[in-house]
């Protein structure tokens, strides 16, 4: 399997390239050529959305429609950005973009020829150390068979171009010139359970200590707030855990056999039981800290536990903006109650 200038495999990219494979790309192949276990996956490099957004201005203007918004006028901004989608999603893929997606998701299949995959949007300005971007395009998880893979690559162009992402440059003075988006093609694992850590305190700015939360299933219902999930504090250095705040967590999100996931009750035996043994929670904590001496910067990072062998492999990694922002020291010292260091996510993150 090698890359060329429209697919990229992970173990080929790094951080340096966010350019060409936006910032999830970037950050999952420097996770892999670190050593840290992440599933396995390409990236459709920003070329072939050049290349396809090309061929869109020569039949009409795409970007100047865009550039000539006024971020005050949120009706027009919405008119816009649903028929620049809607454009992006009904026009047809070069042949040797498509070629290429199809036998890269056939590589990566390997004999199972229809292995799940989660298509995730890697935009050129996400996840940049000076700017908190994430969770402003779309991620589709237990994506099926090539052709799926195909829709949802455009659907992750697509995404660029809502009100969201659009307001966002606009008010950052971004020039469409410039933006450009990578995706990521990503087998998925069958998470037993998953969620997010912080290698620095997200309340007090504490460096000391390792947050940790989960859930059970798949991550996507931590990040998104569907789930109050259970949360631990872990020392780095001594490895203990003086905060265990155990949730009731009543659904799990899931994949269905034919593709996509759904969401169940969680089994009443389940519902307060730690997702998480102490054994886990060690063991994430040094892959956090492992992750963070590479970056050379506290991390925020997502998680899963593979339901079949056990094994924790990270999802993302991406740099803590909200204290790592401030010049100053942290305004809190280190808390006398451990449990000042525990948040809840509520924000989309994808």
């Amino acid at each position: 399997m090698q890359s060329n200038d429209i697919i990229a495999w992970f173990g080929d990219i790094g951080l340096g390239d966010r350019p060409t494979v936006g910032g999830k790309g970037g950050s999952l192949g420097e996770l892999t050529r670190a050593g840290i276990e992440v599933p396995p996956g390409f990236v459709v490099r920003t070329g072939a959305f050049e290349r396809f957004i090309q061929a869109l201005e020569a039949e009409a203007p795409l970007r100047p429609v865009i550039e000539g918004l006024d971020p005050a006028d949120l009706d027009a901004m919405t008119k816009a950005t649903r028929a620049v989608r809607e454009r992006v999603e009904a026009s047809s893929l070069p042949d040797d973009v498509r070629d290429e997606i199809v036998g890269a998701y056939a590589a990566l299949c390997g004999e199972d020829g229809r292995a799940p995959v989660a298509v995730r949007s890697s935009a050129t300005t996400e996840d940049a150390e000076d700017a908190s971007f994430a969770g402003l395009q779309d991620t589709y998880l237990w994506v099926m068979g090539a052709d799926e893979v195909l829709r949802l690559v455009r659907s992750c162009w697509a995404s660029l171009y809502s009100v969201e992402s659009v307001s966002y440059r606009l008010k950052h003075k971004l020039p469409e010139e410039g933006v450009a988006m990578g995706v990521v093609v990503q087998k998925m694992v069958d998470a037993r359970c998953a969620g997010v850590m912080f290698t620095r305190s997200p309340t007090t700015g504490d460096k000391s200590v390792v947050t940790i939360e989960g859930a059970w299933g798949l991550g996507s219902a931590v990040v998104s707030g569907e789930v109050t999930p259970d949360r631990w504090v872990v020392a780095k250095i001594t490895g203990e855990i003086p905060v265990r705040d155990i949730s009731d967590k009543h659904i799990e999100q899931v994949p269905k056999a034919e593709g996509g996931i759904e969401e169940l009750p969680v089994p009443d035996d389940r519902r307060q039981q730690p997702c998480l043994s102490d054994e886990e929670l060690l063991q994430l904590k040094d892959v956090a800290l492992k992750a963070e001496r590479h970056y050379k910067r506290p991390q925020d990072i997502e998680w899963a536990v593979d339901r079949h062998s056990g094994r924790i492999l990270l999802l993302q990694s991406r740099p803590e903006t909200v204290w790592s922002s401030k010049e100053a020291k942290p305004v809190a010292a280190p808390a006398d109650d451990p449990l000042a260091h525990v948040m809840s996510i509520f924000g989309g993150r994808r």
